[in-house]
């Protein structure tokens, strides 16, 4: 078997588990002995080792892991290799016994975090049984979470100080061309192509440029100097269309990842406002946040072509 292969066996090993013989087949104390304790597992008995039966079960959980791991693999599907697998996992799981390492207080600790995971996973997918996400409500949440809105195309222009918007701004009173003023002052990278930003939704930009945007008419610029944490901005709004959202198909598969993040988050909450929960270790103080990142041209989202360092 490839090392390789090995490798990811022995990756599974927290969660994969060879079944014991039958309830009251007492042939074989030893190996009842060696295998895990787990529940009586009477599906199909395809290998022992040393004793220790590996059952279809076996298999097919393994392969569900390997899959869930790896999707599309072909080599998942393969019995005869994933057979191969547990059967070395098995012999490298009998010498440790053998050398004692179960004992370690290191492994038993990492045992009982994966008792701990597997039950907690098995609780909440009976949580979701009992309450399953539908269709219907995932397009409740579609209606309400993806909703039109409008999108812009503007130009702008970032310096460090007001007195310098103020004059630029004068200028483009005077008839200059907000391109060309762009070019020759904007610090940010978008400056080299006239300060153009394309389209973009308002979340995307920080509040104070979003909120100037919306308020200007096609064709025009702001008067007054925009300040955000990045600098001034002179913006000039070119064209507004009504931003499509995505199809409910396309983002299913999304909305289900939320649904079931919520659903967990609930679960927990409603389990934490019934316990008593003692936290004994010090409350320890966040450091101070870094200062924000000069990026996305200062503040503004940069069209996919703009890969210049912002200031530089």
């Amino acid at each position: 078997m490839k090392l390789r292969y090995l490798t990811l066996a022995l990756a599974l090993a927290g969660t994969l588990t060879a079944c014991q013989q039958p309830a009251g087949d007492n042939k074989n104390k030893t190996a009842s002995t060696n295998a895990p304790a787990v529940a009586a597992d009477n599906s199909k008995v395809l290998a022992t080792v040393n004793g220790v039966p590996i059952t279809e079960n076996t298999l097919t959980q393994y392969q569900e892991q390997r899959q869930s791991r790896a999707p599309g693999n072909p080599a998942n599907q393969n019995r005869k290799a994933m057979l191969e697998e547990i059967i070395s996992l098995e012999l490298v799981r009998q010498d440790g016994l053998a050398q004692g390492v179960d004992k370690s207080p290191e492994v038993q600790a990492l045992i009982a975090q994966q008792r701990r995971a597997v039950i907690a996973s098995a609780a909440f997918q009976k949580q979701l049984e009992k309450n399953p996400i539908t269709d219907e409500s995932l397009k409740a949440m579609y209606n309400e979470k993806i909703k039109t809105g409008n999108e812009y195309k503007a130009r702008h222009i970032l310096v460090k100080d007001k007195a310098t918007a103020e004059k630029l701004i004068a200028k483009l009173d005077k008839g200059a061309d907000f391109a060309e003023l762009a070019k020759k002052n904007s610090t940010g990278p978008s400056g080299k192509s006239g300060g153009d930003l394309g389209w973009f939704s308002p979340k995307s930009m920080v509040k104070p440029f979003s909120e100037a945007v919306a308020k200007l008419k096609k064709g025009k610029y702001t008067h007054e100097p925009v300040k955000t944490q990045f600098g001034w901005h002179i913006i000039e709004l070119e064209d507004v269309r009504q931003s499509t959202p995505p199809a409910f198909d396309q983002v299913k598969s999304r909305l289900e990842m939320l649904a079931r993040n919520q659903r967990v988050q609930d679960y927990i909450n409603s389990l934490r406002s019934k316990a008593t929960i003692q936290i004994t270790e010090p409350e320890v103080k966040p450091a101070a946040a870094p200062a924000p990142a000069n990026t996305a041209d200062q503040g503004t989202p940069k069209p996919a072509a703009e890969t210049t360092t912002p200031g530089k």
